[in-house]
């Protein structure tokens, strides 16, 4: 998926992934990306936590309004 955001960056469009995998993320290098630690399947956490759900959604999308040259890969902190 970082493959793909760099082309759609590229164009003009910000982009943000959601990642499960630092280690995967890092080596792709996508544009933007939070990394959260969820079991794999689960990146926003367990069905009906819609607070949790939520959470990490608004933290992606804050990720988009911050210019990048470098790769921009934040954890997402659980009592944020």
């Amino acid at each position: 998926m970082g493959l793909v955001q760099s082309v759609i960056e590229k164009s003009g469009i910000p982009t943000v992934s959601i990642s499960l995998l630092r280690e995967v993320t890092e080596r792709v290098k996508p544009p933007r990306a939070l990394v959260v630690d969820r079991p794999l399947g689960f990146p926003l956490g367990a069905p009906h936590d819609i607070d949790l759900q939520k959470r990490i959604l608004m933290v992606a999308l804050e990720l988009l309004v911050h210019s990048v040259e470098e790769p921009l890969v934040v954890d997402f902190a659980p009592g944020a």
